[in-house]
């Protein structure tokens, strides 16, 4: 437990293992995407970049999370149809496929992807559309943001556990 005035580590960290995996992250998107280890300390760490349609074996451990966005927007991108990858041992040491998509967007998120693409950031107060609709668009996707919602849902779903087993 940390002391008081320590910060305690976050909950999506890696930890350390020392049983190995072989992944294939394979991307199946039309986005360049960028792989991200998530370190000890829950600090995303960027690896080389995937071009559409490729694919890249990796080695990595039991316990180490990986995530992965749009390399350009730092939008998020889903993992084997999730957004967060936990690589689990393969069955007779065979290579594990990580098979990056795109998430379904609802029409809201697709329009705002693609004024921020359009639109420079200073105008976006310009646009005729509605007050919370330039604020979302000013609020930019962030890998930081999205670890610490992943991190509070955790936190939730353990607290939820723990009274669960209590009563």
């Amino acid at each position: 437990m940390p002391q008081e005035g320590e910060q305690s580590l976050p909950l999506v960290r890696s930890l350390h293992s020392r049983i190995p995996v072989s992944l294939v992250f394979f991307n199946r998107c039309p986005r360049v995407v960028r792989p991200l280890w998530i370190d000890y300390n829950g600090v995303p760490r960027a690896y080389v970049d995937l071009q559409p349609g490729t694919a890249r074996k990796v080695s990595t451990y039991v316990g180490h999370p990986w995530m992965f966005r749009d390399a350009e927007t730092d939008e998020p991108l889903m993992v084997n149809s999730k957004e967060l990858l936990l690589p689990n041992p393969a069955e007779g040491g065979n290579v594990t496929v990580a098979t990056i998509t795109l998430p379904v967007y609802s029409l809201k998120d697709r329009a705002l992807q693609i004024i921020r693409r359009l639109v420079h950031p200073t105008d976006y107060r310009r646009l005729e559309i509605a007050r919370c609709l330039i604020e979302e668009l000013e609020d930019r996707p962030s890998v930081l943001k999205d670890l610490h919602r992943i991190n509070q849902r955790v936190e939730q779903h353990l607290l939820e556990r723990i009274q669960g087993q209590e009563e």
